[in-house]
């Protein structure tokens, strides 16, 4: 491996755990906040239309999904959490639009859905699935 290889890879690396740290933190800190029912969220979900008990599902899946991202190994559940946080901030943003909430509302989900991809991407050789071409 070249000097310019070692660098880029090491700069790769780098990024990927500054964008995964910062988005397992928002997805950490927002399932603590659904569990354990913040007021905030409560009217956010009751603004949006949806029922508060779900705010319990959502604070669940949030922290298992946080904690298979920043775990060793467990690549096919982290694909799994990848996608599981791209459709719940998809869902998010599309909320806030829909109900006609102002940018200010859906700008932080909107943030963390660019983040996803981008960790997905970054991610090591060690955290991705080993895929196998079929003929």
């Amino acid at each position: 491996m070249t000097t310019q290889q070692h660098t880029t890879g090491k700069g790769r690396a780098i990024a990927y755990w500054i964008v995964t740290i910062l988005l397992s933190i928002a997805m950490f800190l927002g399932g603590i906040a659904q569990l354990t029912h913040a007021e905030a969220n409560v009217k956010g979900m009751k603004g949006l239309g949806y029922p508060v008990y779900l705010l319990s599902l959502l604070g669940t899946l949030k922290i298992a999904g946080t904690l298979v991202l920043l775990l060793p190994r467990l690549p096919l559940l982290k694909e799994w959490a990848y996608a599981g946080f791209f459709f719940l901030l998809t869902g998010a943003i599309v909320s806030h639009i829909a109900s006609g909430d102002e940018f200010i509302r859906w700008l932080g989900p909107l943030v963390f859905w660019i983040l996803v991809p981008v960790s997905w991407a970054l991610r090591p050789i060690s955290r991705r699935m080993a895929y196998t071409v079929m003929s």
